[in-house]
């Protein structure tokens, strides 16, 4: 009985070491730029540039097919919903980590 309870508990393991292998910081950027991408109601003229802003922090020029990257403060809020096996694969020593604790 031992014997598989040590199997299935390597097989999670190798899962779920799987799945956290996948995390970078630029992966996790980008899924939090799809998650939050502002909806602009009208349809820009050709000369018009859009300069999006998340409370008060500069996000970047809205050009179209490009997603948008999250402000910093918006960053690190994401990174806190998210499961912390993800973002301790991201960043190991949360050296680099975005934080929102000032």
């Amino acid at each position: 009985m031992h014997k598989k309870q040590a199997l299935i508990a390597l097989s999670l393991l190798a899962l779920a070491g799987g799945a956290a292998a996948q995390s970078t910081p630029e992966s996790l950027r980008a899924e939090c730029a799809a998650k939050h991408q502002p909806a602009l109601s009208a349809k820009p003229a050709a000369n018009e540039h859009r300069f999006v802003y998340y409370k008060g922090q500069y996000r970047g020029e809205q050009q179209a097919g490009k997603p948008l990257a999250c402000a910093e403060a918006q960053y690190a809020a994401f990174l806190d919903t998210l499961d912390p096996v993800r973002v301790m694969s991201a960043y190991p020593t949360a050296a680099g980590r975005p934080s929102t604790k000032p």
